[in-house]
């Protein structure tokens, strides 16, 4: 935020997101639209019982290309990517040397790439240009990465969104969850994946840039998709307990501490090959002085981001990452870090808010049930 309009950047999509109404406000370097007239809330609600689209084209896109090209990104992600089969995708974690997180991306091998020569990577915005020159550079006479610039990406999220891609795109139907696959949508050609960031089932579709907005209106059309914003996509990825980039993980957290141990299977384990595998396994026997958990306020009032947690009456014992209201549940939701002896689910614990100490409690994520289309 406080960018000046002149340094923004702008999505393909911009003139569309005001001509429907969109607010439009600075993130990540681009002016993205926050909501729509219809509002956060609607909209929230809507792509939980239906089908959203949001503009996700600010995000980084890239081909990664080279001999034995997943053996060689191991060397920077604790994920099991030479395990990739075609088609396939792997949601993992750019490493620091000292095992903190660069970024979180998502990694497909191709379908039609069975000679194991090429990647297809997909980065935050806020990050991309650090993370692609990032990769460039470790990876130097080994891999070459083309950034895809050219590119948008449109996802389209919620339980209806397989029967509008059986309308117009029917191929992508037979996807299921972390599988991608060339698609046709709309007589556009496209990469379709079956993921999205959401908790909900639905796809996620790079589309080159000059076609985008003929996309985008196809898809509009269908009367179970509205346009939604960069705030019900917050509160839908929270709800679905899943982490923002810079708030819930950074530089200074590794994989354990956020509850992503799931990230760094038992074969890069024991190889322990990958930047940072010294904290990450040091964590992983010993524990870790920190962990992210849920944690859902008991009165009406959000916990915003920086809001200190306390162990009932007692002392300060972690922070809020994520915070707002949670439309599905009703009520106020959260994400934070706390001391491992307090982050059993069921544990009391306090948020201080203005000087005042309100309930609150460590609980399960997600706050609301994964929907994906698994196999």
């Amino acid at each position: 935020m406080g960018q000046d309009a002149d340094d923004l950047k702008y999505t393909p999509l911009y003139d569309l997101h005001r001509a429907l109404g969109g607010k439009m406000v600075p993130f990540a370097g681009y002016a993205m639209p926050v909501q729509y007239p219809a509002g956060i809330l609607t909209e929230h609600k809507h792509t939980r019982a239906a089908a959203g689209l949001f503009d996700v084209s600010h995000m980084g896109q890239a081909w990664l290309e080279g001999d034995d090209v997943a053996a060689t990104f191991e060397t920077l992600v604790p994920g099991d990517i030479a395990g990739l089969a075609p088609g396939q995708i792997r949601y993992t974690l750019l490493m620091a040397d000292d095992g903190g997180i660069l970024d979180d991306l998502m990694v497909t091998r191709p379908i039609d790439a069975a000679d194991g020569k090429r990647l297809f990577l997909v980065v935050n915005a806020a990050c991309k240009d650090q993370d692609f020159a990032h990769i460039a550079a470790r990876l130097a006479g080994k891999a070459r990465l083309t950034r895809l610039d050219d590119r948008a990406l449109l996802a389209l999220q919620g339980p209806a969104a397989v029967t509008v891609m059986a309308r117009l795109g029917p191929k992508a139907t037979a996807l299921t969850f972390m599988t991608a696959a060339p698609v046709d949508v709309a007589g556009i050609p496209c990469l379709v994946s079956r993921s999205g960031y959401t908790g909900e089932d639905g796809f996620e579709i790079s589309v080159p840039a000059d076609r985008a907005v003929d996309l985008a209106k196809a898809l509009l059309d269908q009367p179970e998709v509205k346009p939604i914003g960069l705030g019900a996509r917050d509160s839908l990825r929270l709800e679905a307990g899943l982490c923002l980039y810079g708030h819930d993980i950074d530089t200074t957290t590794d994989p354990i501490e956020g509850s992503l141990a799931w990230t760094v299977p038992k074969r890069r384990r024991e190889a322990a090959d990958f930047p940072g595998a010294a904290r990450v396994l040091a964590a992983l026997k010993n524990g870790v002085r920190r962990r992210r958990v849920g944690i859902k306020p008991l009165g009406r009032a959000p916990a915003r981001e920086g809001t200190v947690v306390a162990a009932g009456n007692g002392p300060e014992i972690g922070a809020i990452t994520s915070g707002g209201f949670g439309p599905t549940v009703e009520g106020p939701v959260a994400m934070g870090y706390v001391e491992p002896a307090h982050a059993k689910a069921g544990t009391a614990v306090e948020l201080l808010v203005r000087g005042q100490r309100l309930p609150a409690e460590i609980v399960t994520l997600p706050f609301t049930p994964h929907r994906y289309a698994k196999a």
